[in-house]
């Protein structure tokens, strides 16, 4: 495996006292924005369908280490984001012994959840545990991060953001969504599902509607769109270092994700090569390299390489698998048939799903500008990049 620069990882429970996010690896002399952080960690919590969790929780982000005087200083980040429900679970979660009989067991896993296969590969009883750590309450870690990541890639002329293209059975029509049109839905005061087509977004919160009626829920799929990225991110020398590969990991890794696809992968394959691939055209003072295209059937990505296209990158969710409605299961003690458990749920979480899979593109994209361009400091990062810039132009 190659080393890089940035590393990261989260820790914590979903209901535990608080969630902890660790990032190593960012440049010196970074501004820190808590605002902007704040703000991502609240789009996260935004979306027609949430549960009563989102009424509880007002994330904050608390920087324990690596920020000093509103800039990164070159160690270790360590972030904090405390768990206001911890105060409902301090006597049934306790982190001493406590009172076994105020423990709050799963007693029947729920199918589509990491209950069963968690209790089976750690050998547990019940499925307490695995709830706690699989839960999606860990994505706002990922989130607190992930915008540190995006302030450094603003320094670069980069930006990562989401919207909503489908909910159930709805969705925009078959279209690329400009920039333009994508870039103001991170800046409303209210999310209703974070769609660029107005008239899409109130059928597909008719479709919320349904599940909400019946018990059910609803998945769906969002797109995060890079922009501005420069080609030469990622590489086709080996397999780990393909940035196509990259993104699809770190978008597959959010909870309830089951699919990715980059640029018109899906109608690729069903495609003709001449329908599929995009042409190459050349204009002075257009673009990075002056190099165009017509089209971005690609995906801002050819061969593991970033191509100067914006990087577009769509998540399929699943529905989530909590249902007020709870379908057949085994109880874990007596193995006899009853109903799944059930937990406090969304039944849509489609937006908010989109925002923590921008923060894992920002962390990926971050991570293979730094390994590229280098540096210990942000004047010494900027002088690398422009460096390039300048490569690219005079190319």
């Amino acid at each position: 495996m190659p080393f890089h620069m940035l590393r990261y990882f989260t820790s914590g429970e979903s209901h535990g006292e608080a969630l902890v996010a660790f990032l190593s690896g960012l440049p010196a002399g970074l501004t820190i924005d808590q605002a902007f952080v704040d703000r991502e960690l609240w789009r996260r919590q935004q979306g027609f369908g949430r549960g009563g969790r989102m009424k509880i929780e007002t994330d904050r982000a608390h920087f324990l280490s690596g920020v000093h005087h509103g800039k990164t200083i070159g160690s270790p980040i360590a972030v904090i984001l405390a768990n206001k429900d911890w105060q409902n679970w301090k006597e049934s979660l306790p982190v001493e012994t406590g009172d076994p009989g105020k423990h709050k067991r799963v007693a029947s896993p729920r199918p589509g959840h990491a209950d069963l296969a968690g209790a089976l590969k750690y050998d547990f009883t019940e499925a307490r545990y695995v709830l706690e750590r699989a839960s999606a309450r860990e994505s706002a870690a990922r989130v607190a991060i992930g915008a540190l990541a995006k302030l450094l890639l603003r320094e670069l002329g980069m930006e990562v953001l989401s919207h909503v293209i489908a909910v159930g059975a709805t969705s925009i029509a078959d279209r690329e969504i400009a920039w333009e049109q994508i870039e103001p839905l991170a800046h409303q005061n209210e999310v209703l599902l974070s769609c660029a087509d107005p008239e899409a977004e109130q059928r597909m919160k008719q479709e919320v509607d349904k599940v909400l009626r019946t018990g059910d829920s609803v998945g769906g799929v969002f797109e995060v769109v890079a922009h501005n990225v420069p080609p030469g991110l990622g590489s086709y020398v080996q397999w780990d270092e393909r940035l196509d590969a990259m993104l699809a990991a770190a978008v597959m890794s959010l909870q309830a994700v089951k699919a990715v696809e980059i640029g018109s992968g899906i109608q690729a394959a069903h495609s003709p090569g001449s329908a599929v691939h995009d042409e190459i055209g050349y204009q002075q003072d257009s673009g990075f390299s002056g190099f165009t295209r017509t089209r971005n059937n690609a995906g801002g990505l050819e061969g593991g390489v970033s191509n100067g296209q914006e990087i577009r990158v769509r998540g399929y969710l699943k529905p989530i698998s909590t249902l007020r409605r709870p379908l057949q299961s085994v109880d874990f003690a007596s193995r006899e048939p009853v109903k799944a458990a059930y937990e406090r749920s969304d039944v849509c979480v489609v937006p908010a799903a989109g925002v923590a899979a921008e923060a894992m593109v920002a962390l990926t994209l971050a991570r293979c500008a730094l390994e590229k361009f280098g540096g210990d400091s942000m004047r010494e990062l900027k002088r690398n990049f422009e460096g390039y810039l300048e490569q690219l132009k005079n190319y």
